[in-house]
């Protein structure tokens, strides 16, 4: 019962993480870190 369960879980985050890729989650990840340090 276990093994399936890991299985299902493993590929529940691999799928997330397919999808946030595609989404472009990752695409840039410096800019909104040092926007606060910019004056307008």
């Amino acid at each position: 019962m276990m093994i399936p369960m890991a299985l299902l879980l493993g590929g529940g985050f691999v799928g997330a993480f397919i999808w946030a890729t595609k989404k472009g989650q990752f695409d840039d990840v410096d800019t909104p870190a040092s926007r606060i340090l910019n004056e307008d």
